[in-house]
């Protein structure tokens, strides 16, 4: 009876049949080879909490491991047990779902907002009252006048979807979204949050004030700070602290400065012009 190996073993010996350095396989998935060497020691104490297993998910793809092969051996990794090794074909079942979900909401939208024909035209005065109203000597119902375009109105077009104000007195909206598993911990002033998103989960709030918002797996989460995308550049299983002001500008920490040219020293015993 052949023994079970762990995930690590099967990644390791997989890398190997491809004939792929660690190097070369850190390089084509932009991560670091501390960490697909921790990987395939099966030392998860040293990867970022929550990440193991999108870690495992995205080196097994790089290298033909089906997982769901080895169903015993993934239930070992750290992490909720009901995330299970990912469906191709459940995957693709679900994309196809959710684009015609989103057609069909566009369609309802385009729908709702452009008014018809009727909603366009306007009141009729007496000159373009009905010929059969006219020739029965009847005058045509008065109808109110709509308020002109642009005036102030406190109630609603029929069809009309505004966006969700960027900047309230209640604070800045703050929205984020996850492609796979990744804690999030914002910090303010009265404010002290932590979320682990999970796939496609959006998590929106306000935050009112400055703040710092962490990602111990950015380059899974896709992030808007008061209407502006943030593109903080990180990979898989990489950690991002970003400090935001009260206005919701990013805070880019400063650049190292270079140290000043140092003039070369003069050697007193040289022969020089006298």
């Amino acid at each position: 009876m052949s023994e079970k190996k762990s995930l690590g073993t099967l990644l390791r010996q997989a890398r190997e049949v491809k004939g792929l350095s660690l190097e070369r396989l850190a390089r084509d998935l932009n991560l670091q080879e501390s960490v697909l060497r921790s990987l395939e020691a099966d030392v998860y104490e040293q990867l970022p909490t929550g990440g193991e297993r999108p870690l495992v998910r995205q080196v097994a793809e790089r290298l033909d491991v089906d997982l769901s092969q080895h169903q015993e051996a993934w239930e070992t990794l750290p992490g909720s047990m009901a995330e299970d090794a990912p469906d191709p074909r459940q995957e693709r079942l679900e994309r196809i779902i959710m684009g015609v979900l989103a057609v069909g909401s566009i369609g309802l939208l385009a729908w709702l907002v452009v008014p018809g024909p009727n909603l366009k035209r306007g009141p009729l005065d007496e000159h373009q009252a009905p010929k059969s109203v006219a020739r029965q000597g009847l005058q045509p119902a008065a109808t109110p006048h709509a308020p002109p375009r642009g005036a102030g109105r406190d109630y609603p077009v029929l069809g009309e979807m505004l966006p969700e104000a960027s900047s309230t007195e209640e604070g800045l909206l703050v929205a984020l979204r996850a492609q796979d598993a990744s804690p999030v911990h914002i910090v303010a002033k009265g404010l002290d949050e932590r979320r682990m998103l999970q796939v496609s989960e959006p998590w929106v709030l306000r935050v009112k004030g400055a703040f710092t918002i962490t990602l111990e797996n950015a380059g899974v989460v896709s992030l808007e700070v008061a209407g502006h995308t943030i593109h903080h550049g990180q990979s898989v299983g990489e950690t991002w602290v970003g400090r935001f002001d009260a206005e919701g500008r990013w805070i880019r920490p400063k650049p190292p400065e270079e140290p000043p040219p140092t003039a070369p020293e003069v050697d007193p015993e040289a022969p020089g012009e006298h």
